[in-house]
């Protein structure tokens, strides 16, 4: 494995679920198959004492770590297996628990946390049919897509099934409850399997289908707000839309009429370079949404070439800075004057801020005492469908009146590992 004084080569993410807990749960009761949990972190960290360690469920957790190779997963998962192939004693029962295991890696230098998480929950899925550990390799997989077979393919789609939405939470810092998520878009090719948004976004684009694929998502998320609003989740869904969407008046009059016609609390997420191709009429259309209701986020702050110039015009109420300064928060000497000094301009300009990319207890302590108002990441939750997102805030974030809530911020200090 990787030293911790030199960067890794690789980064790995993990998955890990006890598959028979339910019938443990059953055999053991709910308090003392609560144990369960803890007893694999113990048993993972002391393998991999530098993982990174996030629950995503009752009984399963995802965990990254780093290495030379790619060998070095697949050693650590059938450690792993082996480790809890020997029974767990829970109050002199001896039981055994059932794992199913998963992996997927790729270069640091090319590591994309996005197709690592998708990669991740697709391979534990089949690990969980197949009894038996699944790992893959992004670095053999195709890099280059077909743009043009991608234009081709995009047009029926949507129609076709294969789009989905997920949802990622943001969670309010004070508060500590989810106050809005974003909505991203996912690819499943009948062919190709899951391709990245970074790669059919620009075919969109380029083929002309963006205005049509962004107006369906629209029609999803407004959907699926209802289904929360009727749920008791009355949250502000923020939905991507492409630069060239804001020089597209017909879009904005087609995007506007939509979410006011719904009713629904739908938001727009911008970035600021979009604004910069076509600024009058960018900041004329979103002016128009901002009339209507909508709330803009501007998005990945600091990635391009931000301008104040243009960043004092827009009727945004948030500001999101980008995950590259976030993650080496605590591992860097600039990173965290560039975050507190934007998160400074940002309410002063009385926008709230959002940090993407957390990762870390550390990075959150730190963005809490700076003033931070929101966080989104892996920390929280990965992007996830809206069945689990549904059961994400039902577990995590109770109605008020309910027992203290339960979520990342008060974990129990077992339950999380972090290098």
């Amino acid at each position: 494995m990787t030293g911790r004084n030199q960067a890794p080569d690789w980064r790995f993410l993990c998955a890990a679920e006890i598959v028979n807990f339910a019938e443990l749960r059953r055999m053991l009761g709910v308090a003392r198959a609560e144990r369960l949990m803890p007893e694999l972190v113990d048993r993972l960290t002391a393998r991999l004492p530098a993982a990174r360690i996030n629950a995503t469920a009752r009984a399963a957790i995802e965990f990254t770590f780093g290495g030379e190779q790619f060998a070095d997963v697949e050693t650590a998962l059938v450690e792993l297996q082996t480790a809890f192939a020997a029974p767990v004693e829970v109050d002199g029962d001896q039981v055994v628990c059932e794992l199913a295991l998963a992996g997927a890696g790729a270069p640091a230098a090319l590591a994309d946390e996005v197709r690592l998480a998708e990669e991740v929950e697709e391979a534990i899925e089949l690990a969980r049919t197949e009894r038996r550990i699944i790992v893959r390799d992004l670095s053999v997989q195709a890099s280059a897509v077909d743009r043009l077979t991608l234009m081709r393919d995009l047009a029926n789609a949507a129609a076709n099934g294969e789009m989905t939405i997920h949802y990622q939470p943001k969670i309010h810092v004070r508060q500590q409850k989810v106050t809005s998520v974003e909505a991203l878009i996912r690819w499943r090719h009948p062919t190709r399997g899951m391709i990245l948004p970074g790669d059919f976004i620009p075919a969109a684009e380029q083929s002309g289908e963006i205005a049509a694929l962004t107006l369906w998502t629209l029609d999803q998320v407004i959907a699926d707000h209802r289904r929360l609003a009727e749920r008791g989740f009355d949250l502000v869904v923020f939905v991507n839309i492409s630069g060239p969407l804001l020089g597209d008046t017909q879009f904005a009059a087609d995007a506007a009429a939509k979410v006011e016609a719904s009713g629904a609390r739908i938001g727009f997420e911008i970035t600021e370079t979009a604004v910069i191709r076509d600024p009058e009429t960018a900041i004329a259309n979103l002016q128009r949404f901002a009339d209507t209701g909508i709330p803009i986020a501007i998005d990945d702050y600091g990635a391009g070439l931000s301008s104040l110039a243009y960043l004092k015009q827009l009727p945004a109420s948030e500001l999101k800075i980008d995950k590259m300064f976030v993650t080496q928060l605590t591992s860097s000497n600039r990173d965290p004057l560039i975050v507190r000094s934007t998160i400074d301009l940002a309410h002063a300009l009385e926008m709230e801020v959002t940090a993407e990319g957390v990762e870390t207890q550390a990075a959150l302590a730190l963005l809490s005492v700076m003033g931070c108002d929101m966080v989104q990441g892996f920390l929280i939750s990965r992007p996830v469908p809206f069945d689990a997102l549904v059961e994400f805030l039902a577990e995590e974030h109770r109605p008020l009146g309910a027992e203290a809530l339960r979520g990342s911020f008060d974990r129990p200090a077992s339950f999380w590992k972090s290098a």
